[in-house]
């Protein structure tokens, strides 16, 4: 018993073996783990533009019933309060395309 506790009292810090297993493990699940999360912010990204995107379709039907024309431009829809934005959440601009409205990129 002594002997074991002679042991453990006389080691005092790691070994530059084990700290380096350690930093190699970390780096390992860092490799995993950081390209998962920037698919998912580029997804989530898109997904949101398309529900804006949809957001001011329904907006143009909305705009069209009560002036029984369609829209000129995006620009004519926010001044009449219809959207709030002129872009998606990416910073996309929204175009209106007869009853459809397009992101187009920057």
């Amino acid at each position: 018993m002594k002997k074991i506790m002679k042991f453990f009292k006389a080691q005092k810090g790691f070994t530059l073996i084990e700290v380096m297993v350690v930093l190699v493990i970390i780096s390992i699940l860092l490799l995993v783990f950081i390209p998962n999360l920037t698919k998912n912010h580029s997804v989530a990204n898109e997904k949101s533009c398309s529900a804006t995107l949809e957001l001011v379709e329904a907006q143009i039907m909305a705009y069209q019933v009560e002036t029984g024309k369609l829209p000129a431009s995006i620009n004519v829809m926010k001044e009449a309060g219809y959207v709030d934005s002129e872009t998606c959440p990416n910073g996309e601009a929204i175009t209106i395309n007869g009853l459809k409205a397009d992101s187009v990129g920057q």
